[in-house]
């Protein structure tokens, strides 16, 4: 079952534990990356908005499987990385939601599809379809076991780091 949910442990747990090394990746940050890791999955949006419908109304092919590519995350990124203010603060943002997002495609690459075969992910560099390795379905809940037993140990990590860290004399 790596659906929502299961994609934002993920990125907890890769962004927690690179802020242990990386200074300024505090959990604001985290959070930003986690909200990348659901950008893909904005493309359910067609079971409200149908394609057919934005394709009438632009003049133009449309279609709301797009952001469920490299090339829709990079657009995304940058469209909520101009919600930042400071230069600085945009590019964190630009990074870590393309990285989140990059977590998610990551994850439902070795996805099993029945066609054996996974969506253009890489789009708009190529259409390439990776063979799947089949790791698992959708629906199984093994998989959400397993990210919410990485997150509880890397939040219990972290905790237990962060106590330390105000517990010590300087």
């Amino acid at each position: 079952m790596a659906e929502l949910f299961t994609h934002a442990l993920l990125a907890y747990v890769l962004f927690t534990a690179l802020g242990w090394a990386i200074e300024w990746l505090r959990p604001r940050w985290v959070v930003t990356g986690m909200v990348g890791s659901l950008l893909p999955d904005l493309s359910r949006i067609d079971m409200l908005v149908d394609d057919y419908a934005i394709e009438a109304l632009l003049g133009v092919p449309f279609e709301w499987g797009a952001i469920h590519t490299l090339g829709g995350v990079v657009l995304l990124s940058a469209v909520g990385a101009l919600l930042f203010g400071a230069a600085t603060a945009r590019r964190r943002a630009f990074a870590l939601l393309v990285a989140g997002g990059g977590s998610h495609l990551a994850l439902d690459a070795v996805k099993r599809w029945a066609g054996g075969v996974n969506g253009a992910y890489l789009y708009p560099l190529t259409w390439w379809r990776n063979p799947t390795p089949g790791w698992y379905v959708s629906t199984d809940l093994w998989v959400l076991g397993v990210a919410l037993a990485c997150a509880l140990v890397v939040f219990v990590v972290d905790q237990r780091a962060w106590i330390l860290e105000r517990v010590r004399p300087e």
